[in-house]
């Protein structure tokens, strides 16, 4: 089924069909274009590969939103299969009792599958001839192998095996290639301080049940008969956790659909005891929502990023119609002469841009689904890189007919839409001006008018600016201004002139375009890419204008050389002429080299700025700890501290113990239900001795330290992290001091509001502390946390502080080897962060990838433009030959053209790009904590400049060489 927006553009898309469909009926129109369209191959060839780039770009971006959201949802099919609801219960005699009052669910046409499982983390241990191998995070589950083997039947339940008897454990693959067991091998199990030896008696796929997990998509599970693990549990004085699944009607998505009517089924068979820690929680639907979120966040990311390339691509069309109109302008002129009408123009065009459009729509989807497979399988690996526990996504390319249909039919129109706009300025041609290939003159009726109407926009336009920027609307208080000052132009044009309205109106959009974020700073707390999408085109376009307007100010330089009676002189002359003369079709050209430009360098100047203060941001983060522990709460470290300090004497200085409780919270920004995966972290009071910098805090809280001892000794105030809430796109504004927001027990459903005192810079040392789930720390004091989540808080990790000079890296393995037996598994905090900041520039980088497609749109077109060009100026070229011009002057003087737009194209866009990442650099909120000067990536910057360059030499050598090759008697008495 499609969505609304596709469904939009489809019938768009028909009804552009219908009317060209219309035209064809019409023998000379059709004629006119089709024979336009064959004659030139070559030139058609250029113009579709140009509009093909668009439409792949988006057909590519939407591939990608839809392959992240598959990559995901692959998660619901590896970790939960058939399970679509759990009920954990932390004694045997309440999850008998779930058990017992879920039983009628077995009846339930919407169910096919009830299973009581019991299992905790363990650690496994393999003694083989190459050595001791051990696994500290390890799920343990007994199982029903009968009862689980049926579970969610029809469907395959993914342990659908012989029970391995109570000497041995059937183990999933994940957990097999970790250890390098296979059947016949024997394991050791370390579970509530008791040692169990088993032998592995089979390998399962890690599917559905043999896949399960607490929220990791690679869970490394072992099973064993009924009976094991309690029998362990009992010999250590402690209780297995148990868990009931439930299984839906229908496969692994299909399921899902009844998830809010079975959930509510459970509450109510459970009555009470939903409010004693046996809540029904609901993972495949949390999966499957948080598949489509991730999806349609990195989905527009890229989306964002090829919008660029899309406007390059649609100035393309533009261009290449004007010059078709420019060369066809006597044709027409007769055509018009001869009764042709303005609509039949359009029309013609409107039939030719038709077939450009729809062959790049339909080779452009093609590419897109190629180029999205690409882009998937590099963004996957980058995302999987920020990993910090076990959520690693397998590449699952996807891209839904929605999709497809939608990206192609948004490809057409673009294209299409770009033509007929153009084809009625080109129909306006004045006859008898188009005939004697004159400028055509400027009606004073007309312009009175147009001054009526741009006095009217402009008044409008600019009582809309006032309340949105009032009010800091982002992509509003870029807009409005902006589409107030061009809709004045007419209205000053009569003031003062065309040229000095356009120079004041270029010049104030460009000044509003770097300086609003220091009038309205607030403007970048949207979390949306719609603002810098408008923000990179006024600029460039206002700084395109400018150059345009005035080049030769700028050509000054080159005066002496192009005055000079050489033939370089003369090559030089003839290679700015052409460019100064044609402003629109230059104009139109430069900017497409400098949006694209001026987005790459930015992101340049970003990744500069982040590498330059790597130290820092460690420093910021880690405040001093070294390393952080996690172990299996099920096998507790009885004095972590003396034991960690005792064992590593001269190497661990300081041990900081960490209360650890999963959790939900509301977002305060958002007006929504929906609840974020937490994890409160309750801090003592040695770690708050030296505490992570915080980005923000309370007014009256005078330090950093103050704010960790508040929320230390008064449970009502909390510290949250500067991504708390984030989606993966434009971070929009944090969560503010003195908001309010909403920790809830998912065991039990209790809710307790908590104020937030401050906002921690970079809270990822934290990110991955439970092992399983990505979830956004929330700090508390230790008291806190267990007031709150009672049994569910764990002292189960902490931070080490290590000795000058100690061998951070070499001492990790070291702790997880002496304490194997309780699951300890420890993480370098600062090469932590530091991979946090390595793969968001490899993040960064495959924007910089992805927008270099935009340049290539911009060099093809060049090389359409010179193309054009030589057909366009053939006698011109003919009678220079004649007079004496040599072929190499001629060459000369193409190659120099294409450089001098290039150059001007690359220039504009790189210092846009560096001055609005200074001015963001001085003003916006996200750089405010980096001290230092501003560092311009001068390496980085002259690489892409003389790739851009090269790369446009080469794309207009072919023209360059075939003009140098016209020979002048051919040229000045063919007609075509």
């Amino acid at each position: 089924m499609l969505d609304p927006l596709t469904t939009t553009l489809v019938v768009a898309v028909a009804a552009a069909v219908a009317f060209v469909t219309v035209l064809l009926g019409k023998a000379v129109l059709r004629r006119l274009a089709l024979r336009q369209i064959i004659r030139r191959p070559t030139e058609t060839l250029l113009v579709v590969l140009g509009s093909v780039l668009g439409t792949a770009l988006i057909v590519a971006s939407l591939a990608v939103g839809d392959s992240l959201d598959r990559s995901v949802r692959q998660t619901a099919y590896d970790v939960l299969g058939p399970v679509d609801e759990s009920v954990r219960s932390a004694t045997l005699d309440q999850g008998d009792e779930v058990a017992d009052r879920l039983a009628p669910l077995r009846d339930d046409p919407r169910v096919d599958g009830v299973l009581t499982i019991r299992g905790d983390q363990a650690a496994a241990v393999r003694q083989g001839a190459d050595g001791v191998v051990a696994e500290p995070r390890v799920l343990l589950w007994e199982v029903d192998f009968d009862a689980a083997a049926g579970f969610g039947a029809p469907d395959p339940s993914g342990l659908d095996v012989a029970d391995p008897g109570s000497g041995g454990v059937i183990i999933n693959d994940n957990l097999a290639d970790r250890l390098g067991a296979g059947p016949g091998d024997q394991l050791t199990f370390h579970a509530y301080g008791q040692r169990l030896d088993a032998v592995v008696t089979q390998v399962v796929p890690a599917e559905g049940l043999a896949g399960l997990g607490l929220g990791a998509s690679a869970n490394r599970d072992a099973f064993v008969s009924p009976g094991v693990l309690t029998a362990a549990a009992a010999a250590g004085g402690v209780e297995p956790t148990t868990t009931t699944l439930v299984s839906n009607s229908g496969g692994v998505e299909a399921g899902a659909e009844l998830t809010d009517e079975v959930s509510a089924a459970m509450s109510e068979l459970l009555g009470p005891l939903t409010a004693q820690g046996a809540a029904v929680a609901t993972p495949k639907q949390d999966v499957l929502d948080a598949a489509a979120e991730t999806g349609e966040s990195l989905g527009s990311m890229f989306l964002f990023i090829g919008s660029f390339c899309i406007i390059a691509g649609i100035l393309l069309l533009v261009n290449v119609f004007v010059m078709l109109a420019d060369e066809r302008r006597g044709q027409l002129g007769i055509l018009r002469a001869i009764g042709m009408r303005r609509r039949h123009v359009t029309g013609e065009f409107a039939i030719e841009g038709a077939v450009y459009a729809l062959t790049s729509a339909v080779l452009g989807a093609l590419l897109g689904i190629a180029l999205g497979r690409v882009i998937v399988a590099i963004a996957l690996r980058i995302l999987n890189s920020y990993d910090q526990g076990e959520n690693q996504l397998r590449v699952a390319f996807e891209i839904t007919p929605a999709s497809l249909i939608g990206g192609a039919a948004a490809g057409f129109l673009f294209a299409f839409l770009a033509v007929i706009l153009t084809s009625v300025r080109i129909a306006r041609t004045n006859i008898i001006a188009a005939i004697r290939d004159l400028e055509a003159p400027v009606r004073p009726k007309t312009r009175t008018r147009l001054v009526i109407l741009s006095a009217i926009a402009t008044v409008l336009l600019t009582a809309a600016a006032v309340p949105a920027v009032i009010a800091s609307a982002a992509t509003q208080t870029y807009l409005l201004p902006t589409l107030a000052a061009v809709a004045a132009v007419p209205m000053l044009s009569r003031l003062m002139g065309s040229r000095t309205a356009l120079t004041v109106v270029a010049l104030g959009v460009l000044a509003w375009g770097l300086l609003a974020n220091t009038v309205r700073p607030d403007i970048y707390d949207e979390a949306s890419t719609a603002p810098y999408v408008v923000l990179g085109c006024m600029l460039s376009f206002a700084a395109v204008t400018l150059v345009s307007l005035h080049q030769s100010v700028l050509l000054r330089p080159l005066r002496r050389l192009t005055q000079r009676p050489t033939q370089r002189g003369l090559a030089t002359r003839l290679a700015v002429a052409y460019p100064t003369a044609k402003r629109f079709r230059t104009g139109a050209t430069l900017a497409m080299y400098s949006v694209v430009v001026l987005v790459i360098v930015l992101m340049t100047q970003i990744m500069t700025i982040i590498d330059r203060n790597m130290d820092q941001a460690v420093a910021d983060a880690t405040s001093g700890w070294s390393l952080r522990v996690d172990y299996n709460p099920t096998m507790p470290i009885g004095d972590l501290r003396q034991e960690l300090t005792r064992d590593f004497a001269g190497e661990i200085n300081d041990v900081s113990p960490l209360t650890i409780a999963v959790a939900e919270g509301d977002d305060p920004r958002l007006a929504t239900t929906e609840r974020l995966p937490v994890v409160a972290v309750g801090v003592a009071t040695d770690f708050t001795d030296t505490p992570p910098v915080l980005d923000a805090r309370l007014p009256r809280l005078l330090s950093d330290r103050a704010a960790w001892d508040l929320i230390r000794q008064d449970p009502a105030y909390v510290l949250v992290d500067t991504f708390y809430g984030s989606t993966g796109g434009p971070p929009g504004e944090p969560v503010a001091p003195g908001e309010v927001i909403t920790l809830t027990d998912p065991r039990t459903g209790e809710q307790t509001e908590r104020t937030v005192a401050g906002v921690v810079r970079d809270g990822s040392p934290f990110y991955g502390v439970t092992g399983a789930d990505l979830r956004f720390p929330v700090f508390l004091g230790a008291d806190a946390v267990v007031d709150q989540f009672g049994p569910a808080a764990t002292q189960s990790s902490a931070l080490l502080r290590t000795a000058d000079g100690v061998d951070v890296g070499g001492l990790v393995p070291e702790i997880q080897g002496a304490h194997v037996d309780h699951g300890v598994v420890a993480t370098d905090l600062a090469a932590a962060v530091e991979q946090t900041y390595a793969a968001n520039n490899q993040f960064f980088r495959l924007m910089q990838g992805y927008l270099a497609l935009g340049l290539l749109v911009g060099i093809i077109s060049l090389g359409v433009i010179m193309v054009r060009a030589v057909r366009e100026r053939r006698r011109a070229i003919g009678v220079l030959r004649a007079l004496g011009f040599q072929a190499g002057t001629v060459r000369t003087a193409f190659l120099a053209e294409s450089t001098f737009i290039a150059v001007e194209g690359v220039i504009i866009g790189s210092v846009l790009g560096v001055a609005t990442t200074w001015l963001l650099y001085r003003n916006s909120a996200a750089f405010e904590t980096i001290t230092g000067p501003y560092p311009i990536a001068w390496g980085q910057i002259l690489i892409l400049v003389l790739i851009t360059l090269a790369a446009s030499v080469l794309a207009t050598l072919a023209p360059a060489q075939r003009a140098a090759r016209i020979r002048p008697a051919v040229a000045v008495r063919a007609s075509d």
